[in-house]
């Protein structure tokens, strides 16, 4: 049975970037991104260049049983996963009091249950094909708390743990776990915006995708537990382990 990586929210942005350079590896793909987003035309991309299978799903993963449907239609096609890239998620946009319940909601259901419905999904597949991985995509949020980033940072907090304890469950099958907390990256035209009115200190913390893919993936396979693309993001890391609480309290308290 031929092996694929299967990678969500793979249209654009980082998922796009990892898609790319998972095909540069020679990887057969199963791609996941929503309708009208750009998948099939991404599809025809690799496999006319990169010489390999890929198989791409337009389906909105925000409930089990589009996930459940997913397994089906890979099954369908006598598929096997050896390689899972959790990056399908939904971000933050606004204060808690001005957003909707139902945009929590779906922020949690795609963040935190769908990477977990599927990982669980295809366990099996992973035990079959080890040794093997599963990469999901945090966020440098989930440690850190700010404005405009609650629901969002819980979510990839709830990632961090479940990806650590994962790991330690998994081994034993030659399975390994990895988590990637990327910070800022200029993945879309408003982001790219944004990006260019921050202060000079977090603007070189800023990734192109293409960069924070390349530096992902030779770590994942490197069997890494967790992974902080770039180097200034490797900094403020440290630095957060040693600046008090109440200091960084204070530097967080009007960030966006």
């Amino acid at each position: 049975m031929k092996t694929y990586t299967l990678i969500t929210g793979a249209s654009t942005g980082f998922g796009k970037s990892l898609a790319i350079e998972c095909a540069k590896q020679s990887m057969n793909l199963i791609i996941v991104a929503l309708t009208d987003s750009g998948l099939i035309e991404l599809g025809d991309f690799l496999k006319s260049n990169f010489n390999i299978d890929v198989l791409a799903f337009e389906m909105d993963l925000s409930t089990k049983e589009n996930c459940n449907l997913l397994y089906k239609y890979i099954k369908a096609q006598n598929a096997s996963i050896k390689y899972l890239l959790n990056n399908a998620g939904v971000l933050s946009r606004g204060y808690f009091e001005d957003l909707s319940e139902d945009y929590f909601l779906t922020q949690i259901n795609v963040n935190v249950a769908t990477p977990t419905i599927l990982t669980k999904l295809f366990l099996e597949d992973f035990k079959t094909n080890a040794p093997s991985g599963i990469l999901n995509v945090s966020s440098m949020a989930s440690f850190f708390h700010l404005p405009k980033k609650q629901v969002y940072s819980g979510t990839k907090a709830y990632l961090l743990s479940f990806s650590k304890s994962l790991r330690k469950e998994i081994k034993k099958y030659g399975v390994w776990v990895s988590i990637v907390c990327p910070g800022g990256m200029n993945t879309t035209t408003g982001l790219c915006i944004q990006n260019r009115k921050l202060g000079w200190l977090s603007r070189t913390s800023i990734l192109d995708p293409e960069t924070a893919a390349k530096e992902t993936l030779k770590s994942f396979f490197n069997k890494k537990e967790v992974i902080i693309p770039g180097a200034m993001n490797k900094v403020f890391m440290f630095l957060d382990s040693i600046i008090p609480t109440a200091i960084k309290n204070r530097l967080t308290a009007n960030a966006v």
